[in-house]
């Protein structure tokens, strides 16, 4: 170092400047350092401890804010325990995850103002309704217009039973391939496969003791996904046939209600009581004890007054008992007619006279079409009695499988006057007892239209057509069903094809029949004895069904609350006439008394006629799986043979003491038996005897 001093004139350069040396500085003592180091280090562990406990702290308030009695609440999803902290329940978030810092709880309530999206209303609202029932309320509502929800719902081990009827039914559901969600309204599935069924509810239950209801403000749109067990669940109004309520923003709302009980019975007959429409009557006793007789699967749109009258004289003639004759397609000159065709009925009244004095009474086939070369097109064109092209005054026009032209609005009451006019007429010009409702599905509205009253969901267009059904309910017959459960009249499954199997077949009779009882319609018709013997769908000759088909058909739907035949018995030989003179007996003395038994507690209850075996076996893991049997009440188990070529069968029988139709007992349950022999002329039932 060098010092810099004054310097005088003429000084320059380094002779102004002298070398300095600086003085000698005391070494710092080492140790000294060393403690100054470790104690800084020691501070900051400090510091970091202090943070890390806040944030550990943090974390668990955090962690308490987002559990809710049973249920634990993330970013992704939730997850609901059963009390033995099982997981029974898993709800993953599609369409945005939680920013769990815009989260809070008050009470019962979660709720979360955004989404990695956006702007939500998200909440979930603990509800105990009683000590052995515990429910959420789920609401997810997007503030950006146009912006779907969706969650998925894990299957998680479970099977699951509800929603709706099917092409191919099995029990418990399968959900094959992988689906984009899809509106979930009613549909024809004989015309349309992919489709959901005329019956359907926004409901679903399993095995867990777990149950889902979907609220019915939500455009609601179901998908799956088989690779990953999943259940998609969609709220959106963009490509979809459902609207918001008039001068409402297009946001949507995903909200449904999830409950779990202490077992799958107890949690659906909660759910029922609680959510479920009920009949409030009984259908014609009659209807439940005799079998109805239809034209249809005989003369399909061949029938004239000549072969009606033959028919119901052959009933007669070979000794068979009847609730009705049921005269379907075609009787009319038109479709959208109501009046019977001339040269078909050249005297209609001379002929339901004759039908009375022998005793029949008589139901007619209608539907909510008016084909566009009828004479009534140009009245429901004036009178505005159709559903309309969007924003205008003209009909929409729609195809369906006979032919061209407009559907009734039935959210319009002149529409409805006007169709109740014509049926009241033709009751009391003929002395009609009841009407056959066939379609009614969504699926046959156009994809574009409007109605007198807004259709925000558009499955409310068949819960209005059933309605027509309320006058003549004590023997009127519906295929589709929606929030129409208090219709109080009998339901149809969709037309069986004349095959074995699972596809429309006899198979899926069972499948459906409980499917659509756990939708809380009780009240079914499993479709006519045979099938419909439709040109390609039907396994036989001649165009009739195959004979051993037609017998174990018959066989089944003796135990089914009604029974329905079209393709007669005679057409067979001898033997079939006999056996179905059997089983129809039988019908009457063992299965109605307790079917109308049953169908008085339905009102109360709303409970299933036709039951499941978990229904009485709720922790029993092989009943979860058995589609081929059911019980009538809890007393009554029933194993048709449902396979070709076969006089033997496995059957299951839950724990408990049980006496056969051959008059063994069994009763160290729960017990399979195997091939256990079922001849031809025979089904397999069993009474619980204790």
């Amino acid at each position: 170092m060098y010092q810099i001093v004054p310097a005088t004139v003429g000084d320059v350069g380094l002779s102004a400047m002298r070398q300095y040396t600086p003085p000698k500085q005391k070494r710092v003592d080492r140790q000294r350092r060393r403690m100054i180091i470790a104690g800084l280090i020691g501070a900051a562990l400090v510091i970091a401890a202090m943070a890390s406990w806040c944030y550990y702290s943090a974390s668990l308030s955090k962690a308490d804010l987002l559990k809710t009695e049973l249920l634990d609440l993330s970013k992704d999803g939730f997850v609901i325990h059963n009390q033995a902290a099982a997981v029974v329940f898993q709800m993953a978030f599609r369409s945005g995850s939680l920013d769990l810092d815009s989260c809070s709880k008050e009470g019962r309530v979660l709720s979360c103002s955004r989404s990695d999206a956006g702007n939500i209303n998200f909440f979930i609202e603990t509800v105990k309704p009683k000590d052995t029932v515990m429910c959420y309320r789920v609401r997810w509502e997007e503030l950006e217009a146009y912006r779907p929800v969706e969650h998925a719902m894990d299957y998680n081990g479970s099977h699951w039973y509800g929603g709706a009827e099917t092409w191919s039914q099995h029990w418990p559901i399968v959900f094959a391939g992988n689906q984009e969600p899809m509106p979930f309204i009613t549909s024809d599935v004989y015309s349309n496969r992919q489709a959901f069924g005329g019956i359907l509810e926004r409901y679903w239950l399993s095995s867990n003791a777990t149950a889902i209801k979907i609220n019915d403000s939500v455009p609601f749109h179901l998908g799956w996904d088989e690779n990953s067990k999943t259940l998609r669940f969609q709220a959106r109004y963009d490509d979809s046939p459902y609207k918001p309520d008039p001068g409402q923003p297009l946001r949507a709302e995903l909200s449904y209600r999830v409950c779990v009980g202490y077992d799958v019975t107890s949690i659906h007959k909660y759910m029922v009581r609680r959510y479920f429409n009920k009949p409030n009557k009984v259908p014609s006793e009659a209807v439940f004890r005799q079998p109805i007789w239809s034209t249809w699967a005989l003369h399909k749109t061949t029938v004239n007054q000549e072969k009606l009258l033959t028919f119901a004289s052959d009933i007669q003639k070979h000794g068979f008992n009847w609730s009705h004759l049921e005269l379907d397609d075609r009787y009319t000159s038109g479709y959208g007619e109501f009046e019977f065709d001339p040269e078909k009925f050249p005297n209609a009244s001379y002929m339901f006279q004759k039908l009375k004095d022998d005793g029949f009474k008589v139901t007619l086939w209608i539907h909510p079409f008016v084909n566009y070369n009828s004479s009534n097109f140009g009245i429901g064109v004036e009178r505005g009695l159709f559903v309309r092209e969007p924003g205008g005054e003209l009909p929409a026009l729609i195809r369906w499988w006979n032919g061209i032209g407009g559907i009734l609005d039935f959210t319009n009451p002149e529409t409805r006057d006007w169709y109740t006019l014509h049926l009241r007429t033709l009751k009391n010009k003929y002395g009609i007892a009841s009407y056959k409702f066939d379609a009614g599905e969504t699926s046959y509205l156009p994809q574009q239209f409007s109605t007198f009253a807004p259709l925000q969901d558009p499955s409310m267009f068949t819960r209005r057509y059933t309605e027509m059904a309320i006058p003549y309910n004590d023997r009127a017959e519906l295929r589709s069903g929606y929030q129409s459960q208090n219709i109080s009249c009998f339901f149809r499954i969709i037309d069986r094809d004349s095959l074995w199997g699972y596809d429309l077949g006899l198979k899926s009779i069972i499948p459906t029949v409980l499917t659509i009882s756990i939708l809380g319609y009780q009240f079914i018709l499993p479709d006519m004895i045979g099938g419909n013997a439709y040109p390609n769908r039907t396994e036989g000759q001649q165009g009739l069904p195959d004979r051993e088909l037609y017998i174990r058909w018959l066989e089944l739907s003796a135990f089914m609350p009604a029974m329905q035949f079209s393709i007669p018995p005679w057409l067979y030989d001898d033997e079939v006439v006999q056996i179905a003179k059997r089983f129809t007996e039988l019908h009457e003395t063992l299965v109605a008394p307790r079917v109308l038994e049953l169908a008085s507690e339905v009102l109360d209850t709303g409970d299933p006629i036709i039951r499941p075996l978990w229904w009485i076996a709720t922790d029993d893991e092989a009943s979860y799986k058995i589609d081929s049997q059911f019980l009538i009440g809890d007393d009554l188990m029933v194993a048709p043979v449902l396979e070709p070529g076969k006089q033997e069968r496995d059957i299951y029988l839950p724990a408990g003491r049980w006496k056969s139709y051959k008059g063994e007992y069994y009763d160290k349950g729960p017990i399979h038996l195997t091939d256990y022999p079922v001849d031809l002329d025979e089904i397999a039932y069993f009474v619980w005897s204790g």
